[in-house]
């Protein structure tokens, strides 16, 4: 019986993508798909966490056979990740333009990916205050329990890790072996590896201008190929949401979340309060917020379902390209540093929310201006440290904790909750990524507001 049910949710799962192709057939615009997957993934999800239960046999029997296209889909854009980064930074030395403009744009975009931490840090800490939330009152059950023991095990590595430490841990000792992400720096290690190459063909150009053409020449010859392999795959976006989505839906455990409504409803204020200043700053740059909305769905949408920064970097950088009208120079540089650098989401509301919740239980006081002050200064500060742990959301609430010397417990707590919030803090990350890139690009002279304004964007491209 078990089976016959499985063989139903994977023809209508099939059903479904059927539809979506039709969709393309009839020319319905990828935006459009996109949104299409993910509503049709809540819905079966839904359906099928009602009917069948969140741990079910037939549940995970199903989302196995489901994973093929979401965690497959993933993996495709993982795969290009790398050569993505490095290619793309390699392409962008190649041009004449943006070495002149190189200190600029890494001190702009590096430096507008942490001040918007720096804020997201304040609306965390504003959000957490505003709803009154304490870690006082989360419970902690077996799987919290387990969690935190975990945790309490990974927290010494984080500890013992200086800043000199964090900092040696970008520099690539073995750039070969950083292109299979061997490490969790390795996306920084790449960048800095190709910068090195970058840095040398604008030396060779200078004495040996024959090599250097020829090298520019046989770079941008890549670059177009790997461009070409990441249209490709996103033109599977509609399908990799509608099954990542699918997944979300009918594993989450909604009991749990709704016993922690009030975190997770303070945790989306915070993020969608953020995601406004985004568009505020997109409107202080004599750009339309709403043109950035609509070409920046797709990006955002799979980030919010894959929850991985990484992974969406290819939509991330074509996006930017050939949506925003951002110069390929600025999208290389910005988007793999975000990765690393800056995450608004995941480095800026998070930990700053938990340190606010957990300050009372040692004798703080969360509203006293100096222990605020600290906080959001150790959150941009940490930023940088998040890829040198591991990355993400829980490393950087870890490092951020550790540093204000409050109690770690309450990462493991929330443990119920997690992927649920942690799709709206990858597609800020995503967000907070592709605002650095436009107004960089805008500050620069280098954005093509033609393009910005274009209706088609990302659509058309996509598409060819």
């Amino acid at each position: 019986m078990n089976t016959f049910l499985v063989i139903i949710n994977i023809l209508i799962f099939l059903a479904i993508i059927v539809g979506l192709y039709m969709m393309q057939k009839k020319h319905v615009t990828f935006s459009k798909r996109v949104f299409a997957g993910l509503g049709l993934g809540i819905l079966f999800g839904f359906m099928m966490n009602l009917f069948y239960g969140m741990s079910s046999d037939i549940t995970k029997t199903t989302i196995e056979w489901f994973n093929i296209v979401g965690s497959g889909y993933v993996k495709f854009l993982q795969m290009v990740v790398m050569p993505l980064v490095f290619i793309s930074i390699v392409g962008a030395f190649t041009k004449v333009k943006l070495s002149k403009n190189l200190g600029k744009i890494s001190s702009y975009g590096i430096g507008i990916l942490l001040i918007t931490t720096a804020i997201a840090a304040a609306i965390g800490i504003g959000s957490a205050l505003g709803f009154g939330l304490e870690g006082i009152q989360l419970q902690n059950g077996e799987a919290e329990q387990a969690r935190n023991e975990a945790l309490s095990e990974k927290v010494v590595s984080v500890e013992d890790l200086t800043i000199p430490q964090q900092i040696l841990s970008f520099i690539p000792s073995n750039p070969f072996s950083d292109l299979t992400g061997s490490r969790p720096t390795s996306t920084i290690a790449v960048v800095i590896f190709a910068s090195f190459i970058g840095m040398a063909y604008l030396g060779v150009r200078r004495k040996q201008e024959e090599q250097a053409e020829l090298f520019a020449k046989i770079v941008d010859a890549l670059y177009a190929i790997i461009m070409r392999v990441v249209t490709l795959i996103l033109r599977l976006t509609p399908y990799g949401v509608l099954a990542l989505m699918t997944k979300v839906a009918a594993t989450s455990d909604y009991q749990s979340i709704i016993n922690l409504g009030k975190f997770v409803v303070a945790s989306y204020v915070a993020l969608f309060v953020m995601f406004l200043i985004h568009l505020l700053l997109i409107s202080f740059a004599k750009l339309s917020p709403v043109t950035y909305v609509k070409k920046g769905l797709p990006a955002l949408t799979f980030a919010f379902t894959s929850r991985s920064s990484a992974g969406t970097l290819p939509l991330n950088i074509k996006t930017q390209t050939d949506g925003f009208g951002v110069s390929e120079g600025v999208a290389n540089f910005v988007g793999p540093f975000s990765l690393t650098i800056g995450q608004n989401g995941c480095a800026g509301i998070y930990p700053a929310m938990l340190a606010i919740m957990v300050a009372p239980t040692v004798g703080i006081n969360p509203l006293d201006p100096g222990f605020i002050l600290t906080l959001i200064v150790v959150v941009m500060i940490s930023s940088f440290g998040v890829a040198g742990v591991g990355g993400g959301a829980t490393f950087a609430s870890l490092i951020v904790l550790s540093v204000m010397n409050l109690p770690i417990a309450i990462v493991g707590l929330l443990i119920s909750v997690e992927p649920l919030i942690d799709m709206g803090r990858t597609a800020l990350n995503v967000s907070g990524s592709m605002t650095s890139g436009i107004l960089t690009s805008k500050i620069t002279g280098d954005l093509n507001e033609e393009v910005y304004h274009n209706k088609e964007g990302l659509d058309g491209v996509v598409e060819v």
